[in-house]
């Protein structure tokens, strides 16, 4: 096993890092407070989640629930490649992916990291990913123009763009605003476009409802 407190050298690392109080930055109440768990934490949303992930993706989903701090996460998480717990698997995207040393340890060790912990990190990584899915298929171009912003939203459906419209926006914030939400409402809107254009009454009114539960 990769690593374990079976020896002097993690032992005396548990104890400074458990000490440290730099692991208590950002921290939530019930996060993690040393390279032990981190590292079992990472082995254990790798081989949970089933897929590569890229390392923003795997610090992003720690931090955001606030159970451990960037700088130990992205340590932590350099440590494992070096001890071949991870392993790039796609150059081009920068993608790791567990080992069968790192599967060893998530199957192994998982069960010492609290419940809540794992469910928290699991449920933010696979939100993160599906976040990443929905980017990577439908994009968003926003360029400057003399009098403000062009904002290009284009819907994919696979190898085929459903929909592709331009957007004026006066300012930088209110261009980012609208492509924050079409991440978050680009199928609706794609209904509602659909059922305008058809004359399409109750899929533009089952949209529309939809689109106002989130105000």
């Amino acid at each position: 096993m990769a690593f374990t407190f079976d020896n002097k050298e993690e032992i005396n690392e548990q104890e400074i890092t458990d000490n440290n109080s730099t692991f208590d930055e950002d921290v939530d109440f019930g996060g993690m407070r040393s390279k032990y768990e981190i590292r079992t934490l990472i082995c254990y949303l790798f081989n949970s989640v089933g897929q590569p992930m890229d390392k923003s993706l795997v610090v992003e989903a720690i931090q955001k629930k606030r159970l451990a701090n960037y700088f130990e996460i992205s340590s932590c998480f350099d440590d494992l490649i070096k001890k071949n717990n991870i392993e790039l698997v796609d150059e081009k995207d920068n993608l790791y992916y567990v080992t069968a040393n790192g599967e060893m340890v998530a199957r192994e060790l998982e069960s010492t990291l609290a419940l809540t912990v794992r469910e928290r990190a699991y449920a933010c990584a696979i939100e993160l990913l599906e976040q990443r899915r929905i980017e990577k298929e439908n994009k968003v171009t926003i360029s400057k123009i003399d009098k403000g912003y062009n904002v290009n939203f284009a819907i994919s459906g696979g190898d085929v763009t459903l929909m592709s419209f331009d957007v004026y926006a006066p300012d930088i914030n209110q261009a980012k605003l609208m492509k924050a939400n079409f991440y978050k409402n680009h199928e609706l809107i794609y209904k509602a476009t659909i059922g305008s254009l058809t004359r399409n009454k109750e899929l533009v009114s089952e949209s529309l409802l939809d689109i106002a539960k989130d105000f």
